[in-house]
């Protein structure tokens, strides 16, 4: 009941929390208007937008069977041993979400429900220009389970567009892949002819992985002046509350006497034979543990970059072509966090840490996209779609080929 009451608590804050931004938002778009325009203004701010609650319930992954043999306490290692189901469980997937979105379509594409779920994502919402002049936006927040990790998601999306400007502002976080981002973006717009437009200004961006930054890489390559290791791989373990305890033992075939290590965990559980299992089983664990660790302790990035870009749509029932695309120049500037560990630093970290000598490296991030379609006939048509982002390190992309041919 607890635990039940917090998560009520939870997602009553999240509730409030987009009250909050939605009531900014119409505060900041009503100052210094007149009753009558105030009551325009809210009227086209939610005219054909759209609340909706949503959810789903499937099957979770499941695993192939993994069974194994323990030694019965009370007997020796020959008799009847017990058999272990150590498969791996999960209780059902879910998820569940709420907001309000008003998101315009441009005329290629078709609204693939018949209601709104959440997961649904527009062109409009990575192109440049929209299909309509003035206010789009999501609100989203939703709860998922995954094999029975629980995630709290949201995205917050609004984009105002004009003639001659467009303002766009971003939150998302989707815990499953580990994806928070903020943005925040103005740009003036320069329409060369009813389909084609340049825009330019300035993206605010955020990202949390401080890239090129290997923490246990450096802790386990320092060296001290004579060149020896000054934190030994194993002290890792040490350091996560395990021991080794030495032993030696006679082979029975070549009369050698052998000595290892075998490793006990923090419960006294004998988890490795050797220094050698040891080092290929726990110890890979342990380095990523470390690295988690370290990473969590430094705070996100902010960076402000120059953005200019491009779009150009052409609509027929019979043929239709859109092409957009960002390019953010490598002038960036970090805002917000240690910038030693920002991605100025991503190839400037050595065995021993960060050079002396290190000098901040620029680089160059974009994102394009093109959407096609031809009915070369009343029966064939063709369709190609893709979206391709590099931001960092990161490279996302989809795309999709299709021909279509209805039979008469």
């Amino acid at each position: 009941m607890k635990l039940l009451k917090v998560n009520l608590e939870e997602e009553e804050k999240q509730k409030n929390k987009m009250k909050k931004i939605i009531l900014t938002l119409c505060l900041l778009i009503t100052f210094n208007v007149s009753g009558q325009e105030k009551k325009k203004l809210f009227k086209d701010f939610f005219k054909y937008s759209t609340l909706y609650v949503s959810g789903d319930v499937n099957n979770s992954k499941e695993n192939s069977p993994n069974y194994f043999i323990r030694t019965n306490p009370n007997g020796s290692l020959y008799d009847v041993p017990i058999v272990v189901d150590g498969t791996d469980y999960y209780d059902y997937d879910y998820r569940y979400g709420f907001g309000i979105r008003k998101i315009a379509r441009f005329d290629y594409e078709m609204k693939g429900k018949q209601y709104y779920d959440g997961t649904e994502s527009n062109v409009s919402m990575t192109a440049p220009n929209s299909a309509i002049k003035g206010f789009e936006y999501v609100f989203h927040y939703e709860k998922e389970r995954s094999r029975d990790d629980v995630f709290k998601n949201h995205r917050y999306f609004l984009k105002h567009s004009g003639k001659y400007h467009i303002v766009k502002i971003e939150s998302r976080k989707q815990g499953k892949i580990n994806f928070d981002y903020k943005s925040a973006e103005i740009r003036a717009k320069l329409p060369i002819g009813k389909k084609f437009s340049l825009s330019a200004g300035a993206i605010f961006r955020t990202h949390e992985r401080p890239y090129g930054y290997n923490p246990v890489e450096i802790w386990l390559n320092e060296t001290d002046e004579d060149g020896f290791a000054v934190n030994p791989w194993y002290t890792l373990g040490f350091y996560y509350g395990y021991d080794d305890i030495y032993y030696t033992y006679e082979d029975s075939y070549t009369g050698e006497t052998v000595s290892d290590w075998y490793w006990n965990n923090e419960q006294g559980e004998t988890v490795a034979y050797t220094d050698l299992q040891f080092r290929q089983t726990v110890f890979t664990d342990l380095m990523n543990r470390y690295n988690e660790e370290i990473w969590e302790g430094i705070d996100a990035f902010g960076v402000i970059s120059p953005v200019v870009g491009f779009d150009y749509y052409h609509y027929k029932n019979n043929f239709w072509l859109h092409a957009y695309g960002s390019y953010l120049l490598p002038f960036h500037n970090y805002v917000k966090g240690d910038e030693a560990f920002s991605y100025f630093n991503r190839n400037n970290w050595g065995l021993g840490g960060l050079r002396e000598d290190a000098e901040k490296e620029q680089w160059e991030d974009y994102q394009t996209g093109v959407q096609f379609g031809w009915k070369l006939s009343k029966s064939i048509g063709v369709f190609v779609e893709g979206e391709y982002t590099k931001f960092w390190d990161s490279k996302i992309y989809n795309s999709s080929v299709g021909l279509n041919i209805t039979l008469k």
